[in-house]
Parts: C-alpha cells; sequence; structure tokens
C-alpha cells in the first residue's frame, strides 16, 4: 500500500504545505466583568441589532401569563384544606416545571403559525466578494467519515460560481496515533482528488488545549484574519451547496450580522434510538425552532456546529475567559457556543438563527448510553454558565438562553423532586392520621382535602402544554399530503407517532435519572474529560448495560414499591414513569440494535423525508466514505514512517509548524516523559513499546523527536543485546 501511494507525486512532497501561510492576529480574551473598549459597536444600520418588542412579549409574555394561572390553579387544588409545608414545597416545584415547559409551548405556537405563514427570506442573488474558511473540527473520529464528507461537499461547492469564496480546514485535535495517522493518509487522498478544484488543509494540533473551543481559536489567531467568515461544522455535519451559499451572502448582506445558526436535521439514524430521534427533531423540532427564531429574532443562539460566524466579531469579541478554581465550574468552558453568541451579541453585532434555510444535515447518538456519555460532557458545560450569568452587559435574552440551557438539566433534579413530593404527600394521606381540630376555637373539623375536580383540570392543562410541540408538529405533517404520501399515508404516520410516544416517555425516567447523576456528580467536583463520541454502533455487552443500568431499575422498583403502600391506583398513575425505569437494561439493549433499527426501517416506521429521498449530498458522502474506509484498511503506521524516507518527508510536510517548545513556558508531564523517553530509547522497536498511545501520538507532532526516532536502530544488534545481557 505505502509503495502504490507513493508511485504518485503527492502535492505536499512537490512544495505544498497542509497549511496555507500563516497571518497571526489576536483575539483577546474577554472579561465577564467588564466590556472591552470599544464595545457594544454601533450599528451599521439602525435596524442592525433591533428586535420587535411585539413578538418577544407576545411568547414570553404568554409564558408567563399561562405560568400564572397554572399556578394559581394548583394553589387553589391545595388551599381547599389550607396549605401544608409539604404542599407548598410540591407548589414551588410545580411552578419551575410549568414555567419551563410554559415557554417551549408558546414558542411552539409561533412557530407553527410562521410555518403555516410559510414566509421566507428573499433568496440572495449577489456575487461573493467575501472570504469564508469552512472548518470541520475533529477528535478521534473515523477519518473515513470526515474526509469523505469535506471532500464531496468541497467539489460540489467548486463546481458552482462562488465556488472560489471558499477554503476548507480539518482542523484535528486527535490524540490516538493510529487515528493520527489515518487522517494523514485520508488527507493525501483527499488532496490528489481536490488538485486543482478545491482548496482543502489540514492541521493537527499538538496540545488539544481548551478542546474543540481552543482548537476553533488557535485557527483564528494564526489564520483566521484571512477570512471574512467562519463556517463551522461538527465531525458529522453535512450541509448543501446552496446552504453554504445562502449563509454566505446572508452575511455578506447584513454588516451587523455577527453569527447565523441553522437548524440541523438529524440524518442516517440506524439504531431505534437514534430513529426516535431523528424522527422527533425533523416534525417536532422544526416548531419549536421556528418559534424560537420568530421571538428571539437578532439575539439568537449558537450551537456549536453548522453555522456560519463573522471572523471579526468571533476574534474581538468572544475570546473565552477562563473560569477561576478547578473543573467542573472551573478552568475553560466546555459549553462555549452558548457564552460565545452571547458575548458576540454584547459586543453590539446580532445573532440569528436561520429557521427557513434547510440542507443543514448532522447525526445523533445511536443508544441511551451514548447520549448520557454526550449529556455528561454537556451538563458541566450548562452549569459552568451559572459563573457566566451574571456578566457584565450581557442581553437579557443571552442570559434566558444560558438559563434554559442551564434548565435543559436542572429540570430533571426538579422533575424528580415533585414526583417525590407528590409520592409523599400520597403517603401522608395514607398513613398520618389527620388533625382534625386545631388549637383555636372551630365548630367544625379541618378536614385535609383537595379540589380533585380543579386538580384532574390542571392535569389535563398540564399534559397539553408538555404534548403541545407534538401536536403542533403532528397537525403540520397529517396536512402535508406530499409528505404524508412519502412517508407511507397517514396511518404509518400514526404508528410512527405512538411509537415515538412511547419510546420517548419510557427513555424519559431514565434520561431523568441520569442527568441527576451527572448534576449530582458536578457538584461533587468530578470532571467530565473528553471522550470521542460513538456515532455508528450503539450496542454493548448486556453485562455492561446491566452495570450501567442498576441503579435506574433499582429507583424503578423503590418507587412502585411506594406507591403500592399508597394503592394500586397510584401504582397505575405513576407506571408510564416506572416501567421506563424497570425495563432499562432491554430497553437500552433494544434501542442500541441496528437490527431492530433496520426492522423499523424496512416498514418506514419513524420514517423521515431525509430517509425516504436521500439528499444528493448525503447519498454521495456515504458512496465516498467507503472508498475511503477501504482505502484506510491498510493505513499508515509508525514502522512505515521511520523505515521510509520519502514517507516521512511527507508527515513532516503535514505536521503542523509550530515551535516545539517556547522558552519559559510550563513543559506537561506528558510532554516530559515522551521526551525522556525518546531521548533514552536505545532502538524504535523497545521505544515503540515503550510509548502509551497518548505519548506517541504526541511525538507524532514533535518533528525533532520524530527525526530522534528515525535515526534510532530498528532493533538491538546481536552484540548490544549480549553486552546489555
Amino acid at each position: 500500500m505505502t509503495h502504490k501511494l507513493l508511485e504518485t507525486p503527492s502535492p505536499a512532497l512537490a512544495g505544498d504545505t497542509a497549511m496555507p501561510p500563516e497571518r497571526p492576529a489576536d483575539m483577546p480574551t474577554q472579561s465577564l466583568k467588564s466590556l472591552s473598549e470599544g464595545f457594544p459597536r454601533t450599528p451599521i444600520s439602525p435596524s442592525g441589532v433591533k428586535s420587535s418588542a411585539f413578538k418577544r412579549w407576545s411568547v414570553v409574555g404568554s409564558a408567563l401569563l399561562l405560568s400564572a394561572f397554572a399556578i394559581y390553579e394548583m394553589r387553589g387544588v391545595f388551599l381547599l384544606g389550607g396549605l401544608t409545608p409539604l404542599e407548598y414545597l410540591v407548589l414551588v416545584l410545580f411552578a419551575i416545571n410549568f414555567c419551563w415547559i410554559a415557554l417551549a409551548f408558546c414558542a411552539g405556537i409561533a412557530g407553527m403559525i410562521s410555518i403555516i405563514r410559510g414566509k421566507k427570506s428573499a433568496a440572495e442573488q449577489v456575487e461573493l466578494n467575501t472570504r469564508t474558511a469552512i472548518l470541520m473540527p475533529t477528535y478521534n473520529e473515523s477519518p473515513d467519515r470526515v474526509f469523505a464528507a469535506v471532500e464531496t461537499m468541497a467539489l460540489a461547492l467548486a463546481d458552482t460560481p462562488d465556488g472560489h469564496a471558499f477554503d476548507w480546514f480539518i482542523l484535528s485535535d486527535t490524540t490516538d496515533p493510529e487515528v493520527a495517522l489515518a487522517e494523514e493518509h485520508a488527507f493525501w487522498l483527499l488532496r490528489e482528488v481536490t488538485a486543482g478544484k478545491a482548496r482543502v488543509y489540514y492541521r493537527r494540533r499538538r496540545k488539544n488545549v481548551a478542546r474543540k473551543a481552543g482548537n476553533v481559536a488557535d485557527f483564528c489567531r494564526r489564520w483566521g484574519s484571512s477570512y471574512d467568515h467562519l463556517l463551522v461544522l461538527d465531525a458529522d455535519s453535512v450541509m448543501e451547496t446552496s446552504t453554504i451559499v445562502s449563509l454566505a451572502r446572508r452575511m455578506q448582506a447584513d454588516p451587523d450580522a455577527g453569527l447565523i445558526q441553522t437548524i440541523p436535521a438529524l440524518i442516517k439514524g440506524t439504531t431505534l434510538m437514534a430513529r426516535v430521534q431523528q424522527f422527533a427533531a425533523r416534525f417536532y423540532g422544526p416548531v419549536i425552532g421556528t418559534g424560537l427564531a420568530w421571538w428571539v429574532q437578532k439575539e439568537g443562539n449558537f450551537w456549536g456546529h453548522n453555522a456560519i460566524i463573522r471572523t471579526e466579531a468571533f476574534m474581538k469579541a468572544a475570546g473565552l475567559p477562563h473560569l477561576s478554581g478547578k473543573p467542573p465550574f472551573g478552568g475553560h468552558i466546555l459549553s462555549h457556543d452558548f457564552v460565545e453568541a452571547a458575548l458576540i451579541r454584547r459586543a453590539g453585532w446580532s445573532v440569528k438563527i436561520a429557521a427557513d434555510l434547510y440542507g443543514s444535515y448532522e447525526e445523533c447518538p445511536p443508544s441511551i448510553i451514548d447520549m448520557a456519555v454526550r449529556d455528561r460532557r454537556w451538563c458541566q458545560g450548562n452549569l459552568q454558565h451559572t459563573r457566566v450569568l451574571p456578566a457584565k452587559g450581557l442581553h437579557w435574552v443571552s442570559r434566558m438562553h444560558l438559563v434554559t440551557g442551564i434548565m435543559s438539566y436542572l429540570s430533571s433534579p426538579f422533575w424528580l423532586m415533585l414526583i417525590l413530593s407528590g409520592l409523599l404527600l400520597a403517603l401522608q394521606a395514607h398513613y398520618i392520621r389527620p388533625e382534625y381540630f386545631s388549637d383555636q376555637f372551630s365548630l367544625y373539623p379541618t378536614w385535609p382535602v383537595m379540589d380533585s375536580d380543579r386538580a384532574l383540570r390542571l392535569f389535563y392543562i398540564t399534559m397539553g402544554v408538555l404534548f403541545g410541540p407534538k401536536i403542533f408538529g403532528l397537525l403540520l405533517l397529517v396536512f402535508d399530503n406530499k409528505t404524508c404520501k412519502a412517508l407511507g399515508g397517514r396511518l404509518r404516520i400514526a404508528l410512527s407517532t405512538i411509537t415515538e410516544v412511547i419510546l420517548s416517555a419510557m427513555i424519559a425516567p431514565i434520561m431523568m435519572f441520569i442527568h441527576c447523576g451527572a448534576v449530582l456528580s458536578i457538584l461533587f467536583g468530578r470532571d467530565s474529560g473528553w471522550s470521542p463520541q460513538r456515532r455508528d454502533d450503539g450496542s454493548l455487552p448486556w453485562k455492561d448495560l446491566i452495570y450501567r443500568h442498576r441503579w435506574h431499575m433499582i429507583a424503578g422498583l423503590l418507587l412502585g414499591y411506594a406507591a403500592i403502600l399508597d394503592s394500586l391506583t397510584l401504582l397505575a398513575w405513576m407506571s408510564p414513569a416506572l416501567v421506563g425505569l424497570w425495563l432499562a437494561v432491554p430497553l437500552s439493549a433494544a434501542t442500541a440494535s441496528g437490527l431492530i433499527g433496520q426492522w423499523f426501517k424496512d416498514r418506514k416506521i419513524l420514517a423521515t423525508p431525509e430517509e425516504v429521498n436521500e439528499p444528493a449530498i448525503v447519498a454521495a458522502a456515504s458512496a465516498r466514505r467507503e472508498y475511503y474506509a477501504e482505502a484506510l484498511s491498510e493505513s499508515w503506521n509508525v514502522p512505515m514512517l521511520l523505515g521510509n524516507t520519502e514517507l516521512m518527508a511527507l508527515h513532516m510536510s503535514i505536521m503542523d509548524k509550530l515551535p516545539t517548545h517556547v522558552p519559559g513556558s510550563p513543559i506537561e508531564p506528558l510532554e516530559a516523559i515522551a521526551r525522556v523517553k525518546v531521548h533514552e530509547a536505545q532502538c524504535q522497536t523497545s521505544l515503540l513499546a515503550l510509548l502509551s498511545r497518548q505519548e506517541l501520538g504526541y511525538v507524532l507532532g514533535n518533528p525533532l523527536l520524530m527525526k530522534h526516532m528515525q535515526h534510532l536502530p530498528e532493533a538491538y544488534a546481536d552484540d548490544d543485546l549480549v553486552t546489555i545481557c
């Protein structure tokens, strides 16, 4: 394989480099206590950063009124017999949880109306005179997925009149040496295919400081000033050519726009869990997303990828601060996207959500376990936002986005406390003898009663608010004849909806306990770390599933036992939330199974339009992925590099050109140990056996250490072995 690859001259070997010439520029760290000089900037357009107060308060005000009514009704349920301390606790918890779902409900109404009206922005036909860098950050991902997607999108974009306005960058933070070398091999293949058609570049950082945010910031400080815009993707992102061009045109046309976020559609789900997420996101997500875009307007949000950013705004205003203290609440900000959007808006640029722009795709976790791993990291990052909330100068809507992120995980403990408080209330009424006569004089006893009719009415209202966005999305789907026909008819859609509701209801209590565990873990000071995300296969051995879900099953049994202590009726009422906990292990196994997912796919259950009629760009990327997977099946390895001068030269040309060590900067333990091992080694074979994977990953990015390794003998000579013995 090596010999075959080196028969064709490489662009890198021919004098080209893996990255363009650097153009260093400053990206100052922002303070949360004060604004940088010159901020907020004066908008170029008088309405550049102004939003409609009517839209804003029609959603937020409606949510507040609806919440006030529900809280009043809940108080009325208890007030009939007088409020006890436990009832006050239930009332407070209910208020918190209801306010959380009321905002989504009211935004869903606005979203449904906007979708029905069907008003879209006028298509921009102006010629692009700006330059956009399209960034694909990656961390220990499958190179075949990443490079196939970049090749497909880059070549499709190159075939348009606007292809000259875009450059492509794969920004690697990979630490696994095998994956790192496979990335270099894939980049060599990518350069061969795109030569003369598209400009593609690759850089692997030697130290992944500050994770993804640090990866993008490193690019900005070294190359960002060469570009007007940054279009940030994720390792599983695919975007239509028309969408990429539209984003660049919108950014060029609006000099006050700092960031424009698309609403990605989920695609290529193979497991049942992934298909449930796909279906929900495709038909319920746009209702909430469009409603969110409608009322937040110029104070939108950033979800970390599939968005375009004005480079000037990002570099001047979004340099993330380092939070004081140790992780999990201190250190680098993990959920950087929300904070970056808030800082860009604070500095006087608009942040918008392009709900009307389609053709933006991403994938989703294949199992409950993979969702738990991802959410653990997101939970830590979102709880860090409690340190960002008091920041000076943030727009109140930006603060609401931060609160929403925090509540997306704190809502689980609040829901659990509400369930437990309600259960205690029922057990109290059943087992504790009521105090019929108070200390005050009264001719009649004080009975512990509730307004049951009012309680039942409030239950229906709460369920309507909770499931409202699903109902809105389903109504829009049912009246869309073309989509219904493509998905197999309304009966098949009804079956898909029932399947999604049942599975989501069963998975929800498991995720509630997972989020509760994550919150507790963070409060006790445990850092999440940074693990690569699985994207295809979600299966795990039964032994691992039992271990991971053991507390969920135990919690379900304890809650069921507590319900039985009151009555079988209470158990029946709680069973929708308990069944998922009781069946956590088989449910987790079934939803992570590719075979079960394929069974549902064959019957068009939980189908989406993108699955039935796969977008051409997605199909092309999948086809090219097979090519890369086959080509990388016998990829480069370290002995191959050390034994081939030309291949080593190619590796050196692709390597990041940062200096090995800045004088005066601290040396990290990994770096120091790797250096010692390399300099003390007697031969390549013993050194490769001695280096850990992480150390080898570091050495592969250090030219001096690689040259030293190259000059070592391949193995001990016989005389050396005798001497050592």
